[in-house]
């Protein structure tokens, strides 16, 4: 079949505006899980016995336990909220059908 020299196919499926709120989202919390990977490596270099790497406030071993256990809060936290927006600006790009009959990409 020919299709005809008036079709366009980016017409099926307009385009929105960018969503930019996901993808500074999705930035801070990359930096989130960043700063939650590097509190957790100082606090637990600091319970495993080496230098304080953040000075007075790790040198005992309750305060670089909760640094470890704040480190691991942000790490969980700011891959959840990348996910979360990650999940929204994808959302926009899809066709509408029920989400079960839709492969899993994420």
């Amino acid at each position: 079949m020919k299709l005809s020299d008036g079709f366009d196919a980016r017409r099926l499926r307009p385009r929105e505006p960018r969503n930019w709120r996901m993808r500074l989202g999705a930035a801070f919390s990359a930096l989130l899980a960043t700063l939650g990977v590097l509190l957790a490596m100082a606090g637990a270099a600091s319970l495993l016995g080496r230098p304080p790497a953040l000075g007075d406030l790790n040198a005992s071993p309750v305060g670089a336990a909760l640094i470890l256990v704040l480190g691991l809060l942000l790490l969980y936290f700011g891959i959840w909220l990348w996910r979360v927006c990650r999940r929204r600006m994808r959302r926009n790009q899809e066709l509408n059908l029920a989400p079960h009959l839709m492969k899993k990409h994420d």
